[in-house]
């Protein structure tokens, strides 16, 4: 029978990005996978267009207020689209979360935690019963008055004030002072007050250097500064600051990050003597559950949590199911080794969506779009299992599940494929197949249907031999246990296990000062910026020279415009409405705020004056807007060989599809690990160095991961040493070494379960990655 309803998210007409006027139709209700490599517009059909269409008719229905607002938001490039139901969009947010922000308040399980001690926790005699607010360390009501909360005190001491005490106060003993004028201010008011400033440090009397370290008194003096005799010496009032003063007020007020820097040097950071590093009040510990204080509970690895939570009494009853059940499908998305008090900034961005995967769970939303970013990155191939049962948990609850993935697994998994292709950039931007996935294998101009059909075994290569090794350890961090790794020099090396086992806190070990490593280069997926200022022209230097070719033209001579012209960081040729950012920042009542174009510019980021000199036919703002392939063809025949060098390499990396002024608020943590690797490998290299990347194929569709790999192995070949944290089995199935770290995640992990050549770690027992490693071998 018919149904009157359309079983169709109908999309036509979708120009986003490099989208080209793309028309589209995907069945509601069904698990599906949006692939193609990087840059082929995959998240411009699945974010830019289809959940911000959902977005935006979201605005519509709200209050007047917001809708002043709806055309500054802009709706996405696209003709129409019908039979589209609210969306939820689960992505891969870069933000910096603060030390404040926790698995637990990520999950609100820390809401029903504090709820649980509120109304049935077990207080001492005759004390009053406490609000919820009082068990959070966030609140004035609970947070410990001697740390605010954070469980951590910043203190000084002698020894970090005064590193070299055999030096005299003229001399600089206290290294914590300011440097120049500043700092001989401070030398003469202490000369004033009667202190010898010659004498070495430790030779003053121990009062004298207490006082002069750690007073609150900030005694004022008149000082009759010595200066050259040819100088006009002024008497002045200085007013005295002792080194620990000095230092912690730097420390919370300065707005320069340089500066701060510096301050937290002569600090040392220790457990709150009062709290004991719990972080809550006294009250509020003194109330336990099942023989134990909230902060207890919210230091046990969850799998942990769950176990006790069954021993409280039978009144608690209620609000543990409901905690328990709420805990039930971060378990099942393999978190069980996080705790609840487990700080965001040390989550990868993988567990961080994970995370948030699993509070959906709980929302009992249905009839609704969840389009999700790649929510396998990260992920142990053990773990993706779980993952897809979550996925059809979710699907199976009434709603559509749309996602943009590299995973191969999770594209067989689909009900139905999207793939867009065939190449990125301009070359990308096109549907080449949406229905049923095995029909992919039809399309020819598909790189997906390459991979995902090709089941030939990875061609056996010759093992490379080391040259030596690097001893790392023995740790004890985190889940690690007085673990000794040994990392062969020479080859490429690669570190496996399941989230959670202790990889990067295991190559977090590896520093310049251990023998054998050389220089140290750690390519990490943090952004290579904060605002759309920072972008990969700016980044890799591209952008100096290319502001020098501009400024060289006649046009720019004649109008005697020098490089800073052209730059949109200083005023002058930049456009003031936006002060060159192109974007102006949205503010939205009760929603995060979000970058619109520039109304002035169009997000040219220029003035009008400056966009009339060209170079070549072009305009600076012209040139910024080129993708990396194409400003290689503009930029062939010119006489910038330094321009050619950054370019080619940000090719080798497999990122010609980005725009030269792409903002780094725009691209993903693959994309900025990729553009810190481009960063280094222009710079020419002799001496052996030794690179550490954290899963440098997050984000990478199997065609890019293929060149990649050609980067790193080239490395290898010149000399060098690469050691990668990885989850995809191609890669360290054509690794030289593999660490395998295990068996399981948190308390369940933390050991090296094997270490050897692939083929021999893929026949271990014990190892969760042996199985998967065999698949990728091809060996039985």
């Amino acid at each position: 029978m018919h149904s009157p309803h359309d079983p169709y998210v109908r999309v036509r007409g979708a120009r986003e990005h490099n989208l080209r006027g793309v028309d589209v139709d995907i069945p509601r209700d069904v698990l599906a996978v949006f692939t193609g490599v990087s840059g082929s517009g995959k998240s411009s059909l699945a974010f830019g267009t289809i959940y911000a269409e959902a977005q935006r008719r979201y605005f519509e229905s709200v209050a007047p207020y917001a809708r002043r607002l709806i055309h500054q938001i802009g709706a996405p490039k696209v003709g129409e689209i019908t039979g589209l139901p609210p969306a939820v969009s689960l992505q891969q947010r870069r933000s910096t979360p603060t030390s404040r922000s926790s698995v637990g308040t990520v999950t609100n399980l820390s809401n029903s935690l504090r709820m649980l001690f509120s109304r049935a926790g077990d207080y001492p005699p005759g004390a009053e019963r406490l609000d919820s607010d009082a068990f959070s360390p966030n609140t004035a009501a609970g947070a410990c008055p001697e740390c605010h909360g954070l469980g951590r005190v910043h203190r000084t001491t002698e020894e970090s004030l005064v590193p070299d005490p055999s030096l005299s106060i003229r001399e600089g003993a206290i290294a914590a002072w300011p440097g120049a004028w500043q700092g001989k201010n401070l030398r003469d008011i202490l000369d004033t007050l009667g202190h010898d400033v010659d004498v070495p440090w430790r030779e003053l009397p121990a009062e004298q250097r207490e006082w002069i370290l750690f007073t609150d008194e900030q005694p004022v003096v008149t000082v009759h500064p010595v200066r050259d005799a040819d100088r006009i010496q002024r008497p002045y009032q200085g007013t005295y600051m002792s080194a620990r003063r000095y230092v912690m007020k730097t420390f919370a007020d300065t707005k320069s990050p340089t500066l701060r820097a510096k301050a937290e040097r002569f600090l040392t950071s220790a457990p709150c003597p009062v709290c004991g590093g719990s972080r809550l009040r006294a009250e509020s510990l003194a109330v336990t559950v099942a023989g134990r204080t909230i902060a207890d509970l919210a230091a046990l690895p969850l799998t942990e949590l769950t176990s006790t939570l069954n021993a409280t009494s039978e009144a608690a009853r209620v609000l543990t199911e409901d905690l328990k059940s709420r805990i039930a499908p971060v378990l099942e998305l393999g978190l069980g080794y996080l705790s609840l008090n487990r700080a965001t900034p040390t989550l990868s961005a993988g567990e961080l969506q994970r995370l948030r995967l699993a509070t959906q769970l709980r929302s009992g939303l249905f009839g609704v779009v969840y389009v999700l970013d790649e929510p396998s990155a990260g992920l142990h191939p053990a773990d993706t299992e779980a993952l897809l049962t979550v996925l059809d948990r979710l699907k199976a609850a009434g709603n559509s599940v749309f996602v943009v993935e590299h995973h191969l697994d999770v594209m067989r998994a689909a009900d139905w494929l999207v793939d867009v292709g065939p190449l990125a950039g301009e070359h990308g931007g096109r549907v080449l197949h949406s229905g049923p996935v095995a029909d992919l294998a039809k399309v020819k101009e598909s790189a997906t249907a390459r991979f995902l059909f090709d089941h030939s075994p990875v061609p056996a290569r010759e093992v490379r031999s080391p040259r030596g090794e690097l001893k790392v350890g023995p740790v004890t961090r985190h889940n690690l246990r007085d673990v000794t790794a040994e990392f062969p020099l020479g080859v490429f090396t690669a570190v496996t296990g399941v989230s959670g086992s202790g990889k990067s806190t295991l190559i977090g070990e590896i520093t310049e000062e251990l023998p054998g490593v050389g220089r140290l280069v750690s390519v990490d997926q943090k952004p290579i910026g904060r605002t759309p200022r920072s972008n990969l022209a700016t980044y890799t230097g591209l952008f100096d020279v290319v502001r020098k070719v501009f400024a060289a033209t006649d046009e720019a001579r004649q109008r005697g415009y020098g490089a800073g012209r052209f730059s949109f960081n200083v005023p002058g040729g930049r456009c003031e409405t936006c002060q060159g950012e192109g974007f102006v920042s949205v503010e939205l009542l009760f929603l995060p705020s979000t970058y619109e174009p520039c109304p002035d510019c169009g997000g040219a980021r220029y003035n009008p004056e400056t966009l009339q000199v060209t170079y070549r036919g072009r305009n600076i703002a012209q040139v910024l807007d080129l993708t990396v392939e194409a400003a290689s063809d503009f930029f062939a025949d010119t006489d910038t060989p330094a321009v050619a060098r950054s370019l080619t390499t940000l090719l080798d990396v497999g990122l010609g599809y980005l725009r030269l002024g792409q903002p780094a608020t725009e691209l993903s943590g693959g994309e900025a690990q990729r553009i810190k690797l481009a960063g280094e490998l222009q710079r020419i290299r002799r001496a052996h160095t030794l690179y550490l990347l954290d899963e440098p194929t997050t984000g990478l569709h199997p065609a890019d991961v293929e060149v990649l790999l050609r980067q790193l192995h080239g490395l290898v070949d010149a000399g060098h040493t690469v050691v990668v944290v990885e989850h995809d089995m191609a890669v360290v199935a054509g690794a030289d070494w593999v660490i395998d770290m295990g068996p399981g995640g948190g308390e369940a992990g933390g050991r090296i379960v094997a270490a050897g050549p692939p083929r021999e770690v893929a026949g271990v027992a014990g190892s969760t990655t042996a199985p998967f490693l065999r698949r990728a071998l091809a060996t039985p």
